[in-house]
């Protein structure tokens, strides 16, 4: 069962979740953070969150500033932003008497929810194919980056959709640095990633883990792509996540 959910971005429009509740009681409850377009409906947010879900542990996934059900302007959002919104889905949750317990973010998302792990409070954190470097996404956009630095902004065009690319955007994602945010974590941390990953390169999961200090796992996804499309790909991930958080659930 999923419940329709809204909640105040950082900045103020409301952003628009799903809650994938368990069918009984929950052994504990979630938030997965989505890539940098990607939204709440993709297929590695919405099959990782029900497999969570249907192993007990409920999720919050939401689409982050004016991407489909959510209020505001894409454009108007910032790497900076997205930590901040991460931090006020969690407090949304334990608002609603749901705490996080587990912090899932994939491909950007995994790099926000490294950088939003100890503010929001959560018990564990989880990157799924993240980059140490958020300035890795400008791969996506590279051939706009002269023309929005130069104008101050572009459409950029996406999966069918026009997004404004600003300029303040491509210098917030240049200057975000994960590496003390993953140093000060003091949480249990899993590492995923494909070594066969042709968008974020594994060799990013090896600096995040050698980053990171114990307790830290890592776990490499054979055969998966980068947005764990083929079938199976993004259950099999849920189903590690699910037996690895296991001891850091709420009893």
């Amino acid at each position: 069962m999923a419940t329709r959910v809204r909640f105040p971005s950082s900045t103020g429009p409301l952003l628009a979740g799903l809650v994938d509740e368990p069918d009984g009681p929950a052994r504990g409850w979630g938030l997965f953070v989505h890539g940098l377009t990607l939204g709440k409906d993709c297929p590695a947010a919405a099959r990782i969150c029900k497999q969570l879900a249907r192993d007990g542990i409920g999720m919050l996934r939401y689409d982050n500033l004016g991407l489909a059900d959510s209020e505001g302007d894409w454009g108007d959002g910032s790497f900076t932003q997205k930590v901040a919104d991460t931090i006020a889905a969690a407090r949304f949750m334990a608002d609603r008497g749901t705490s996080v317990d587990v912090l899932v973010g994939h491909s950007l998302g995994g790099a926000a929810a490294l950088a939003a792990a100890v503010p929001a409070q959560v018990r564990a954190v989880v990157s799924i194919g993240a980059p140490i470097d958020p300035g890795h996404a400008e791969n996506q956009y590279d051939a706009l980056v002269d023309r929005v630095l130069s104008e101050g902004q572009a459409e950029w065009l996406v999966g069918g959709r026009a997004l404004t690319l600003r300029r303040s955007f491509v210098e917030d994602m240049r200057n975000a640095d994960l590496r003390e945010s993953i140093r000060d974590l003091h949480m249990p941390l899993l590492v995923m990633h494909s070594p066969t990953d042709n968008t974020v390169g594994i060799a990013n999961a090896s600096e995040i883990f050698r980053t990171a200090r114990h307790p830290r796992s890592f776990v490499s996804l054979e055969g998966s792509d980068h947005l764990l499309t083929k079938p199976g790909q993004a259950q099999r991930a849920g189903r590690i996540i699910s037996a690895w958080a296991d001891q850091y659930l709420v009893d």
